[in-house]
């Protein structure tokens, strides 16, 4: 069993930053990729960002590309997602996910699994 907790979503103006935090804790595996999804009011999961094991090889949405920067801490078990120029449809509830394969992936389904989530609002 894995646990993943995020934090670091909080309230933020258009425009300004935030860096959130996924702590993984348990049977990790000596190798895995992350990733961060989001899921906006009524809508569905969608992916953000995912990273290997090394962090050499990173994937990012679109809507994200340019503003996100996806990392991690292996020593801390600890992927972070650094969220620059932040706009209103940036809202969601965020989550990370572990995939016990090391290879990058963007669908849901490929991951084992998954935080509780972490709220970010971005007011206009």
């Amino acid at each position: 069993q894995v646990d993943l907790v995020e934090s670091g979503g909080e309230l933020v103006q258009a425009g300004g930053s935030l860096r959130l935090s996924c702590a993984a804790s348990g049977r990790t595996t000596s190798s895995n990729a992350m990733g961060w999804f989001r899921q906006a009011p009524g809508k569905e999961r969608t992916f953000v960002a995912t990273i290997t094991w090394s962090g050499r090889i990173t994937y990012y949405a679109d809507s994200v590309k340019g503003r996100f920067t996806i990392s991690r801490d292996n020593a801390k078990n600890t992927v972070y997602l650094q969220m620059n120029s932040l706009k209103p449809e940036d809202t969601a509830v965020y989550y990370c996910a572990l995939r016990t394969i090391n290879r990058a992936a963007m669908g849901s389904h490929d991951y084992d699994y998954w935080g509780q989530g972490t709220q970010v609002t971005v007011s206009s």
